[in-house]
């Protein structure tokens, strides 16, 4: 039990509860989840920057997606696989914490506001399509991009600073497998109700702020897919946004059940299932979403592996 600030010095995770055997079955399946996680965007981004007929908004936008996905899980997901092989709980230090929190908060809401801009230009294309290069051209896309990133590591200084600076004198002992903020208010021995209002705040403003021009986009979207006569015009339609909806919906409903509540210190078994999805589940299921139903993105990845080949056969 700590006393004071000044003698916080790291945590210790308790990670997953269970024997010996069930650590070593989630290990063997989180790190599954993990490898394929890393291939799996790896070769979108691979893909993207290779093949020339993927040079299109639609697909620069979803290159620095997977790097967000890779950066998040790798966050938190080699930490704990590392804790499910350690008997006992699992030391961080208040850095490694600190760190840790800063980067989850920056890149998730990083990718937040990256979705939002996917979901604007699924409505340029399918809308507006005669004015979709004019609109949606190289310069444009990038300043999306530059913004989208340096925005989610400005944005989250504060509640990152701001949790780290309570007095921890309850415990040092962290009731999850990462450092999760939740937990780490409820070590705190300070009044932390303003400050966990106005994170509140904040998760409402990144997350419901990012909703608006996504809810917006597919409201123009599939109203304007509806008006197409012919069956096979609106399956193409529907095809050029179906991927990105299905991982705004995932996306989003985990998110809002993570940080979407007044009260942080919420029960340690949801915060745990709901950081799985984030931190494990939805980067995993990425690059299924994205690519096995596209047609022009399994092409190109067909000949880049073809070139690959024949670069090793020379």
């Amino acid at each position: 039990m700590l006393k004071n600030y000044s003698s916080v010095t790291e945590f210790y995770l308790l990670g997953f509860p269970g024997s010996k055997e069930l650590h070593s079955v989630l290990f063997a399946t989180f790190f599954f989840f993990y490898s394929v996680t890393l291939i799996g965007n790896m070769v979108i981004i691979l893909t993207v920057c290779v093949d020339k007929r993927l040079q299109s908004p639609m697909y620069f936008f979803l290159g620095h997606l997977s790097v967000l996905e890779i950066l998040i899980t790798s966050v938190a997901v080699p930490l704990m696989l590392w804790g499910l092989l350690l008997p006992g709980m699992q030391a961080v230090s208040l850095s490694v914490c600190c760190v840790q929190l800063y980067l989850y908060l920056s890149l998730g809401t990083s990718e937040l506001l990256l979705i939002g801009a996917m979901a604007v230009d699924r409505y340029v294309a399918v809308c507006n399509p005669l004015r979709y290069t004019s609109i949606m051209n190289s310069h444009t896309c990038l300043w999306v991009v530059i913004v989208s990133w340096v925005f989610g590591f400005l944005f989250q200084i504060w509640p990152a600073y701001a949790t780290f600076h309570l007095t921890f004198c309850k415990s040092n002992v962290l009731d999850h497998f990462y450092c999760d903020r939740g937990q780490l208010l409820k070590l705190s021995c300070d009044n932390s109700l303003f400050t966990e209002f106005i994170l509140f705040l904040m998760a409402v403003f990144i997350i419901v702020g990012s909703m608006i021009p996504t809810i917006v986009s597919y409201t123009y979207i599939v109203s304007t897919i509806l008006k197409i006569p012919t069956a096979s015009g609106r399956r193409k339609a529907f095809s050029t946004c179906a991927s990105h909806f299905t991982f705004v919906v995932i996306g989003y409903g985990s998110c809002l059940f993570l940080f979407v509540k007044p009260k942080q210190t919420q029960a340690a078994e949801y915060n745990r299932v709901a950081s799985l999805m984030v931190l494990v589940v939805n980067p995993f299921l990425n690059p299924f979403i994205f690519t096995l139903r596209n047609d022009k993105f399994i092409e190109a990845f067909r000949n880049v592996m073809k070139r690959c080949y024949q670069l090793l056969k020379d």
